[in-house]
């Protein structure tokens, strides 16, 4: 009988997660370690996400279900009218349809992308700069502030929004913030409180125990948004506490990117928010409403691509998106991230790359916020060497930003690691930029954070010791589930 239940495990394993063969061998492993223990850990935090329809039932502001899901109605139409350009109009959309066919392609083909035209955006380098240029564009909000992250912290730097942000909610301003039930876990009750006496209102995206009930717990928000009246946004990597102006003992230095965007961009952000809205709190917000949709004054032509993911395996939008980016590389491909445990598409487009003669440069942190994470990441280091790609570890302090920059024609900032987590997990955000002006920033501080790094040097990587190769080798099965 034992060896029935034994054997069951397995097979229910197989029956729900063929489709994920990575996640197959990890959770196989831990059950097999920890029988029945592990099969109990899969079933409450690892089972794959149904999809997004399935997960997430948004209140509806109208008795006609079709009316249910304005924004996508709404992002719909407007998708046809960039897509009609993008084959119709060579003087408005350039070479991009030459240029990046795949990509185009896929705007063309689904109404998920909207590909805007009207931008202004500002690259912000670190924590610093960042928190300086949020704050002073949230002093001047007359309707709404609209914050959406992963992380708050009632540290100093969390303080000064709850200052801020009390203050603009007594004098009136709208003052939603969300926050994820994990990555905010530690922020203390008096923060909260203080936010509600106010008249700010919060909404906690999926909380620790009853996503533990609906075995979700695995499934985070892990987006950066700020919207301030429909006008301006941010996103990229950079939550709200301390350890982001280099504040972490530990870690010290914190290397991020962030971007804020003015234009037509930001209604993206905002339905994004209104999603995540809806799903924290349970109501629904007025899409239809002219003060989160206003008119603007942006007067720049940027073209940028907001790319939003949900846990699922069936839409995997910004795997997509990054393959074919990668694909269309010609010449060069600069990337830094965290975390480096990528899909097996990306690894196989990142190594095709190197082979075909691309330059291809990787930036990984020398020092890590998780040893386990780390070993995961340098278990992938050896195929990228041998394939060609050059990677370097940064050493001033922890780099935490996620940029790609492709042949100088196109880059992305956000909140996505090149992890399995964040492709497939997580919540994620990531802006794709076509602009020179913007990339050529991201390329400077790529160039002047690789003056930071020290180079893996192939030969000594490949002789370290026994011990770090096994470590690394049960951390790459196990990564999936990192």
């Amino acid at each position: 009988m034992i060896f029935v239940l034994y054997a069951a495990q397995f097979a229910v394993l197989l029956m729900l997660e063929h489709r994920r063969q990575a996640h197959l061998t990890a959770w196989a492993l831990v059950i097999l370690l920890l029988p029945f223990i592990g099969f109990v850990a899969y079933w409450i935090i690892g089972r794959r996400p149904a999809p997004y329809r399935q997960q997430t039932k948004y209140p509806s502001t109208s008795p006609n279900e079709s009316e249910r899901h304005f924004s996508t109605n709404q992002k719909s139409a407007e998708n046809q009218t960039v897509c009609s350009a993008i084959h119709s109009s060579a003087e408005s959309f350039g070479d991009m349809k030459e240029r990046f066919p795949k990509l185009m392609a896929l705007i063309a083909n689904s109404p998920d992308f909207l590909l805007t035209n009207g931008n202004q955006t500002r690259v912000l380098t670190n924590g610093e700069e960042t928190y300086d240029v949020m704050l002073k564009e949230m002093s001047k909000a007359k309707h709404h502030i609209h914050l959406d992250y992963y992380t708050i912290r009632g540290d100093a730097t969390g303080q000064l929004f709850l200052a801020l942000l009390t203050e603009k909610a007594k004098r009136g301003v709208e003052v939603k913030i969300i926050y994820d039930g994990v990555g905010t876990l530690k922020l203390g009750s008096v923060f909260l409180e203080k936010l509600h006496a106010s008249g700010c209102r919060t909404a906690c995206f999926a909380p620790p125990f009853r996503s533990l009930l609906n075995r979700r717990l695995n499934f985070r928000n892990h987006r950066k948004i700020l919207i301030i009246d429909g006008v301006t946004g941010f996103l990229g990597g950079i939550n709200i506490g301390d350890e982001y102006v280099g504040h972490d003992p530990k870690l010290g230095f914190w290397r991020d990117t962030h971007l804020m965007v003015k234009g037509d961009s930001v209604g993206e952000l905002q339905h994004l928010f209104m999603e995540d809205w809806e799903a924290a709190a349970g109501e629904a917000m007025d899409r239809q409403c002219s003060n989160y949709f206003p008119g603007h004054s942006a007067t720049g032509d940027e073209k940028v691509l907001i790319v939003s993911s949900v846990p699922s395996v069936q839409e995997q939008k910004i795997v997509e998106v990054l393959h074919s980016v990668l694909m269309a590389a010609q010449s060069g491909i600069l990337a830094s991230t965290p975390y480096f445990i990528p899909d097996p598409i990306i690894a196989a487009a990142l190594a095709m790359a190197a082979r075909s003669g691309i330059e291809v440069k990787l930036i990984l942190p020398g020092v890590s916020d998780s040893k386990l994470v780390l070993l995961a990441t340098l278990s992938h280091v050896q195929d990228m060497l041998d394939a060609g790609v050059r990677i370097y570890r940064y050493r001033k302090g922890f780099i935490h930003a996620k940029v790609l920059i492709v042949d100088d024609s196109i880059a992305s900032v956000g909140s996505a690691n090149l992890d399995l987590r964040s492709l497939y997990s997580n919540y994620e955000l990531l802006a794709f930029l076509f602009d020179p002006k913007p990339i050529n920033k991201l390329r400077k501080d790529f160039e002047d954070d690789l003056k930071l790094c020290e180079a893996i040097d192939p030969e000594r990587f490949v002789r370290r010791s026994r011990k770090q190769k096994v470590a690394e080798g049960i951390m790459h099965i196990l990564s999936p589930l990192l």
